[in-house]
């Protein structure tokens, strides 16, 4: 039996048809907006503790950022010769270069980060090797000219990322997607990684891979002493700490005629202490300082043990191994 449509059936039927539908598409526009307006409210949320915090403290955080996590730098350099990847959120740019037969494109969401990575980039430099045989002199490399490696960087966002999809062999984001301040925007942005890489529609684990690391909650053991069952959704401050004014250099004491120092001599004083160590990627910038430093403070959501996977999944992607390293966890996905 055909089901009945519009026109067929009575009018008051038809009139309650037509009110269902309506408050059907009317519901669905209102969820729509609903969740238009919270996205908007979450990307203000962020522009303001997170990307104008990272444009304010750029260079002291990226003088704190200087040593490669071992889980990446072993991920980039299984990577054969000659692939092309990405360092989404690259901050300095610390990962282009740790392997050189690479090819890779950093990109963060700060303009000032940006502009260290591109300083970085720019003195990854090696010679050129010399080629065996007669060369043509207007192209005769030396041992001694300099050529840049595989990588440039770039401004864009995380979840608007302008890379075509399927287009790069492996995808890096370390220390990004746990400063996204709702569920659904973190899912989005392991959704746009996953486009990135080849191998859409392949089997799953046999196309691009992705490495995304977040900061743990599960961190007992370290000096936040953050652990499981706590608060998950926070403001970490960082402060930034004034440049402390250079002492005045001792000026050595006059020789007498004969040679020998003065009678009288004032002792040196002691050389400053040394600067407090920083820490890696969580160094919260607070070593050393004074109530007049300014504090800014970033949002972080800190990622229970499971909860990333999860994130992968729901982002259409398939997990490939996961782990912890030093109050973080990271996991490799590629496309389902």
């Amino acid at each position: 039996m055909a089901s009945p449509t519009l026109s067929s059936l009575p009018s008051s039927s038809a009139a309650h048809a037509v009110a269902s539908l309506a408050a059907a598409a009317a519901a669905a526009a209102t969820a729509a907006g609903e969740a238009e307006k919270a996205d908007q409210v979450a990307e203000a949320y962020e522009n303001a503790h997170v990307h104008g915090v990272y444009e304010a403290i750029a260079p002291h955080f990226s003088a704190t950022r200087y040593k490669p996590w071992p889980a990446v730098a072993e991920f980039l350099r299984a990577q054969p010769p000659g692939a092309v990847g990405l360092d989404v959120g690259c901050g300095n740019g610390k990962y282009l270069g740790v392997n050189p037969s690479l090819v890779m494109l950093g990109s963060d969401r700060s303009p000032a980060l940006v502009a260290l990575a591109r300083d970085r980039v720019q003195s990854l430099e090696r010679p050129l090797p010399v080629l065996p045989g007669p060369q043509p002199v207007a192209v005769a490399p030396t041992p001694t000219a300099p050529v840049a490696v595989g990588t440039d960087v770039l401004v864009a966002d995380g979840l608007s990322l302008p890379f075509r999809d399927g287009a790069v062999d492996f995808v890096i984001c370390v220390a990004v997607v746990h400063h996204l301040s709702t569920r659904p925007r973190r899912q989005d942005s392991i959704r746009r990684l996953l486009a990135c890489v080849k191998g859409n529609g392949q089997a799953a684990g046999t196309g691009g891979k992705v490495l995304v690391y977040v900061w743990a909650l599960e961190q007992g053991n370290s000096r936040r002493g953050w652990e499981e069952g706590g608060e998950q959704d926070l403001l970490v401050p960082w402060v930034l700490k004034s440049p402390k004014p250079q002492q005045k250099k001792q000026k050595q004491p006059k020789q007498r005629q004969n040679g020998e120092p003065p009678l009288t001599e004032s002792l040196p004083s002691p050389p400053p202490p040394p600067p407090p160590p920083t820490g890696e990627d969580g160094n919260d910038g607070s070593s050393g300082a004074s109530h007049t430093d300014p504090v800014f403070r970033r949002f972080y959501h800190l990622y229970r043990q499971g909860e990333l996977e999860e994130d992968v999944l729901a982002a259409g992607g398939a997990v490939v191994a996961s782990g912890y390293e030093k109050d973080n966890w990271w996991t490799v996905a590629t496309n389902q």
